[in-house]
C-alpha cells in the first residue's frame, strides 16, 4: 500500500517546483543537502527507501527555517548510536518536534509512526523510563501543533498526504492518542 514513489511524487508535487526542493532516496544514511552551483534543487535524502526514514527527513525540513536549509543537515550536530545518557537527553529535546510532526504526518498518509530513541548501543540505564518520558512529551507536541496548527510546509503536505491516501477520511483529532504510541 505504501511505495516510496507514491510518497516522492507527492512531495516533490508540493515542493520541487514552488521552493526548489525534492524528496531522494539515499543509501546508508539520511541527509539533507541543500542546492548548490553543482546541484540546483535542495534534497531531502533518506536512508534505504524506508518509507519511516522519507516521513522523519521530511519532517525536519518541515521545521527548518530559511536559514537552516541553507546549511547541510541544518547545521545540527548528530551523534551516532552509542550516546551517554546527557547525549541522549539533547538528542530527545530537539527530536521532540521533528517526531510530532512525523507522526501526523505517518497519521495522514495512513502509515503507523514508531517513535525513535535512535540509541540501541548507549546508555540504557534509564531507557525505559526515558522512552515514556519522550513519548509524553511527543504526545504533548502533537496536540500542541493540532490545536495551534502545524508549520506551513507541513500542513501543505498533510494535506497532499490525505487526499492521496485517505480522500474520503479526513486526518482528525481523535486518531492521536498516548496510548498508541
Amino acid at each position: 500500500m505504501h511505495q516510496i514513489s507514491d510518497l516522492i511524487g507527492i512531495f516533490n508535487k508540493c515542493f520541487k517546483s514552488a521552493l526548489g526542493t525534492e524528496l531522494v532516496c539515499g543509501g546508508e544514511e539520511p541527509i539533507y543537502i541543500p542546492r548548490s552551483g553543482y546541484y540546483p534543487f535542495d534534497r531531502v535524502i533518506f536512508a534505504h527507501g524506508y518509507y519511516s526514514s522519507a516521513m522523519h527527513e521530511i519532517s525536519h525540513w518541515c521545521i527548518a527555517g530559511e536559514a537552516r536549509r541553507k546549511m547541510v543537515d541544518f547545521g545540527y550536530w548528530y551523534n551516532p548510536d552509542g550516546r551517554t545518557e546527557a547525549q541522549q537527553q539533547e538528542f530527545q529535546q530537539v527530536e521532540i518536534k521533528p517526531q510530532a510532526l512525523e507522526w501526523i504526518m505517518s497519521r495522514a498518509a495512513q502509515f503507523n509512526f514508531n517513535v525513535s530513541l535512535d540509541n540501541l548501543s548507549g546508555d540504557l540505564s534509564s531507557a525505559a523510563q526515558e522512552a515514556e518520558h519522550f513519548k509524553d512529551n511527543i504526545f504533548q507536541q502533537v496536540q500542541a501543533y493540532l490545536t495551534s496548527g502545524l508549520p506551513q510546509r507541513a500542513q501543505q503536505l498533510c494535506d497532499a498526504l490525505v487526499a492521496y491516501y485517505r480522500p474520503d477520511e479526513p486526518l482528525t483529532v481523535s486518531e492521536f492518542n498516548r496510548g498508541s504510541i
